[in-house]
């Protein structure tokens, strides 16, 4: 007659408490105490079946290598979230760190606001590919067109951009906030390509996609969306 314990599934027993300890782990040093208690209780449930098992209809081989090479698998996965969460928390360190470095600097980031102060203005164009051409629009709050530039032939890039507050009437425009706009042409296809907008980072925040760069009245950017540190 084959014992009861034969009967149990060790394998089961296992995932079931690995499942239990993970939901209620609070500390890396924690999951690796969890993970050895697994392995140790697989092993007792282990000879304890062998132990018990009917000699006239002994565990298959291949079943109890099996259930081992779970039982690995599942620490294996266990031990490498413990470690990429760590190295993740590292690098979210790293990358805060690194981005203070910012503050005080000027940058360009996407955006189609220009701001003239004393007569001047900064922006940008993110061309992705090359143009023999490039117009640039000025419009002031109320819409209107106070200013064009034809930027002749420009290769792919950043094509960084500073207006000197003439508007075509050679008439000094006022200080304050304007809208920029651009039209590439290219083998007699046009395109508008994006424009960016000019500031200066004052602060760096930690939130949930990573570091956040405070670009003044602009917003909050990543580093990723630096396309220029002038």
């Amino acid at each position: 007659m084959i014992s009861s314990t034969q009967n149990s599934n060790p394998a089961s027993s296992v995932y079931a408490s690995l499942n239990a300890k993970n939901s209620s782990a609070t500390s890396a040093t924690g999951d690796a105490n969890s993970a050895a208690n697994v392995q140790d209780r697989f092993l007792k449930l282990l000879v304890t079946q062998m132990k018990n098992q009917d000699p006239l209809n002994p565990m298959d081989n291949a079943q109890v290598t099996s259930q081992m090479a779970q039982l690995s698998t599942v620490s294996g996965i266990d031990k490498l979230n413990t470690t990429l969460q760590a190295l993740s928390t590292s690098m979210t360190s790293a990358q805060s760190l690194s981005a203070t470095t910012m503050i005080g600097r000027s940058v360009l980031v996407p955006g189609n606001q220009m701001e003239v102060a004393s007569g001047q203005g900064f922006g940008g164009i993110n061309l992705t590919q090359a143009a023999d051409s490039v117009q640039l629009t000025i419009k002031n709050s109320a819409g209107e067109v106070v200013r064009t530039m034809d930027l002749g032939a420009q290769q792919a890039g950043v094509l960084p951009l500073a207006w000197n507050g003439l508007t075509d009437s050679g008439a000094q425009a006022p200080d304050g906030k304007y809208q920029i706009s651009a039209k590439a042409v290219l083998a007699g296809q046009s395109s508008n390509p994006a424009m960016l907008a000019f500031g200066t980072v004052n602060a760096v925040t930690q939130g949930a996609q990573g570091a956040q760069l405070e670009v003044g009245q602009l917003g909050a950017f990543s580093l990723a969306d630096i396309k220029q540190i002038m």
